[in-house]
């Protein structure tokens, strides 16, 4: 599987989210509408490979699945999240704004934490602007756990909020403040690179990118691939 820069533009990207959140409450189907011009979906849609199972921890109002289905990705997608009012907003989108294949194709979950999660693995696990709302005795467990779920060969995709610079950091904890009414702390990259090594991921993708007053930083990291075993050597049969 390959990942291939952006062919979606943000115009695009923008009009696919107005489709998708047709119905339900206006606010949160505001904020869908809204959310591509300050956060770089166009960038996170591109690292998702063709025919992929994708799981989407915290997958919210189903912004991220639905955009990838919508765009023609013949992935396998299941989300979770622990907030009931989200995943309302997300099957909205499902029943609403996917077609009739691209629906059955999304799968959506109520979890209430890491030990109903599903046990599979997957090509892609996404965490995307979730482990700030991550307790933060909970967040080693949330880490452990999502790579864990990725496959051999698969990718680890992490997006979050940046913590410098300071100014960046305070406009994203405002945001953070308004909209969801929490102050936020955020997990020093350092912390995710070192989780990853842990548990045998390998970065390949790492950057920030910014967006009007907003900052994210972008991880990618790969299992490596399972070893094929060598088949072993004809045996001569000697008459």
């Amino acid at each position: 599987m390959t990942c291939t820069e952006p062919k979606l533009s943000l115009a695009e990207i923008a009009a696919m989210a107005n489709s998708l959140f047709r119905t339900g409450p206006r606010v949160r189907r505001t904020i869908q509408r809204l959310r591509p011009y300050i956060c770089p979906v166009e960038i996170l849609l591109s690292l998702v490979p063709d025919y992929a199972s994708v799981l989407d921890i915290g997958c919210g109002s189903g912004l991220f699945l639905g955009l990838a289905l919508q765009s023609g990705k013949a992935i396998r997608a299941y989300g979770i999240d622990v907030s009931r009012d989200a995943l309302n907003m997300a099957e909205q989108m499902r029943e609403n704004g996917l077609s009739h294949e691209q629906a059955r194709r999304l799968t959506l979950h109520l979890s209430k934490g890491v030990a109903d999660w599903p046990e599979e693995k997957f090509d892609v696990v996404s965490l995307i602007d979730m482990m700030h709302h991550v307790v933060l005795d909970q967040r080693q467990a949330v880490f452990e756990a999502a790579m864990v779920r990725v496959k051999p060969g698969g990718i680890l995709l992490y997006k979050d909020m940046c913590r410098r610079p300071r100014w960046r950091a305070l406009m994203n904890s405002l945001h953070d403040l308004v909209l969801a009414r929490l102050w936020i702390t955020y997990t020093p990259i350092s912390e995710v690179e070192s989780a990853a090594g842990k548990f045998g991921l390998i970065e390949s993708r790492s950057e920030t990118i910014n967006r009007l007053w907003y900052g994210h930083e972008l991880r990618v990291y790969r299992r490596a691939a399972a070893k094929v075993a060598e088949a072993a050597p004809a045996t001569a049969i000697v008459p």
